[in-house]
């Protein structure tokens, strides 16, 4: 069994920062991939950002440059620093980790999401 937890989100005043967290447990060989998505009310959920194992991230265009992304192997946690929040960044986050529980499969796992609110 793997668990996911985020922690981190709120309310915050446009121009305002927040950092997410979220951290794997349980069954966990090692994680080949952990990132965001958010979903707005009335919105399909998007790719936020993405740290690859390897180093390698990725970011959707309307973050690049606003949030940051950090996956500490160690701790099989993933952190989203966003700075400069808008109104539009207001969503529920949900973390996601790609995990091998062995070393022949993996799987993708999520969180219960973390709501993230910026008031104008």
């Amino acid at each position: 069994q793997v668990q996911v937890a985020e922690s981190g989100g709120g309310l915050v005043q446009a121009g305002g920062s927040l950092r997410l967290s979220c951290a794997a447990s349980g069954s966990i060989f090692t994680i080949d991939a952990m990132g965001w998505f958010r979903q707005a009310p009335g919105k399909q959920r998007e790719l936020v950002a993405t740290s690859i194992r390897n180093g390698s991230t990725n970011y959707t265009d309307s973050v690049k440059g606003r949030f940051s992304i950090f996956l500490d192997n160690a701790k099989n946690t993933v952190y989203l620093q966003m700075n400069s929040l808008e109104p539009e960044d207001s969503a529920v986050y949900y973390c996601y980790a790609d995990v091998r529980s062995t070393p022949f499969r993996s799987r993708t796992h999520w969180g219960q999401g973390t709501q993230v609110t910026v008031s104008s």
